[in-house]
């Protein structure tokens, strides 16, 4: 986590050039709500005075960090909210609605604690502690990882749940948050031990009704990986769910992410060049996240061109114009959860380093999941049923177009052979499944990332982006009582 403390060390000076600081510091001075969002004021959203010391806090909880970031955003988007409602009801009424869903959205709507025996393999037995949180079941079913880790706790799983309903929002998968942790470090069982605590688990979770294709979805997360979710999906499957069709649809697999370094408007702004040519990057970490980060940008791990073994004291300090804090500069991609407190993130702002959310960045497990969960329903690979046909429907394009040449300019050389380029061949040949994936998750990301500009404030327009499609799920469907 980035701690205020730790800013002054990790963060690259501002540019010096006076112009780019020109352009920053026009592009970072963020007007009030009202003036940005709409020409009206209507309502006056206040952070709780348990949060409002949050922005100076060294090392603040991880649920007060979310719930503080939420307000703030509240803070911009709520006038929005107000002008947008269809409702023939007056202004104060609209206002007390607003209000009311903005409140409803914050707090954790079931949080399950789960304690069971472990017989090991040496006799000897221990109680194995584990949560489930589902933040919001504005939409269902609820998605969100499992962690297997010392480090869990009931405020890090509340956070963490919180933190996947806004993720999901950001990038228009149609899910709710949830996420779950089993206090253990796995390093310390044996294959045979962990297989007994991840079913056992799914057990507890099937008993309660916290896991299920339409319930609560999980997927891997520190720790865990393809081996749990095809326990999890086995145990659920020969159990509570043998009578459903959909039963392997209760989990999903292994995540990917991707974008905004080739966004030319924010390179500008931090004063490089697109792409990821010439530029360093520093992946903290070797997990999940690091590990791909790493093969993502260098194509391996092994045999980096020109790199040697880190020797100094905090690799985390070092210079660098990527910096991908994964376990948990002039860009900070923001691999792992809540890796960046309020206090640090306004320190990072006001020295014009560009931060890519959490909320965004690695939001590309759960649009991943989101494609195999539906595969998993529709049982059929994408593709399957369309790919002749598509196939097919391309060489006619092909035909069609070389016979209007031909008709055209005659055949005095001979046939006018229309020969499809190297990347058009492969797009013709059909799309993988992997191309497919990719596919949506560009679209989706690109177009969840311009819907409020505050400047390098990414954070806040995630946010923001997020609560406003929550709240018009809520305001749609009302409440039930």
């Amino acid at each position: 986590m980035l701690h205020l403390k730790n800013i002054a060390k990790s963060v690259v000076p501002p540019l010096k050039n006076t112009l780019q600081n020109e352009v920053l510091n026009t592009s970072i001075k963020i007007a009030p709500a009202a003036v940005n969002v709409c020409c009206r004021t209507y309502a006056s959203h206040e952070i709780p005075d348990r949060l409002k010391d949050i922005p100076n806090s060294a090392n603040p909880r991880f649920f007060d960090m979310v719930e503080y970031f939420f307000h703030r955003a509240c803070q911009v988007v709520e006038n929005q909210l107000v002008e947008d409602m269809k409702s023939r009801v007056s202004i104060e009424e609209k206002k007390k609605k607003v209000a009311g869903i903005l409140k409803l959205m914050q707090p954790c709507d079931h949080i399950l604690e789960i304690q069971f025996p472990l017989r090991r393999d040496s006799g000897d037995y221990e109680m194995i502690l584990g949560y489930r949180a589902q933040h919001s079941s504005h939409r269902t079913p609820t998605k969100g990882g499992i962690r297997f880790s010392t480090d869990v706790t009931r405020d890090e799983v509340k956070a963490l749940s919180a933190l996947m309903t806004f993720k999901c929002a950001c990038v228009d998968v149609p899910f709710g948050g949830a996420k779950a942790g089993i206090k253990i470090n796995p390093k310390e069982y044996s294959e045979h031990e962990l297989e007994k605590i991840t079913r056992r688990f799914t057990l507890e979770l099937a008993k309660k009704g916290f896991i299920g294709p339409g319930v609560d979805v999980p997927a891997p997360d520190m720790g865990t990986g393809e081996r749990e979710m095809s326990w999890i999906a086995d145990t659920y499957a020969k159990t509570v769910g043998f009578q459903d069709i959909n039963a392997h649809a209760c989990v999903t697999g292994k995540p990917i992410n991707q974008n905004f370094i080739n966004e030319a408007n924010y390179m500008s702004m931090i004063g490089t060049t697109p792409g990821w040519g010439g530029k360093t990057f520093i992946v903290q970490g070797f997990g999940n996240v690091g590990l791909h980060t790493c093969r993502y940008l260098n194509g391996s791990v092994v045999g980096f061109p020109g790199a040697k073994a880190y020797e100094g004291e905090n690799l985390l300090y070092e210079k660098c114009d990527i910096l991908v804090p994964a376990a948990i500069e002039q860009i900070i991609a923001e691999a792992a959860n809540g890796p960046t407190t309020p206090a640090a993130d306004k320190i990072l702002i006001e020295r014009n380093i560009l931060v890519i959310p959490d909320l965004y960045i690695n939001a590309g497990g759960v649009t991943v999941s989101f494609f195999e969960w539906l595969k998993n329903l529709n049982h059929v690979s994408y593709g399957r049923l369309t790919f002749k046909y598509e196939r097919e429907s391309n060489h006619h394009l092909l035909e069609s177009v070389q016979e209007s040449l031909e008709r055209r300019f005659g055949r005095v050389g001979g046939r006018i052979p229309v020969t499809p380029s190297e990347s058009f061949q492969k797009r013709i040949s059909g799309a993988s499944e992997k191309d497919i994936v990719h596919s949506g998750l560009d679209y989706t990301m690109e177009r969840s990332a311009r819907k409020f500009d505050l400047g390098l404030d990414l954070r806040t327009a995630a946010y923001a982006n997020s609560i406003e499609k929550i709240f018009t799920t809520y305001a749609d469907a009302g409440l039930a009582f």
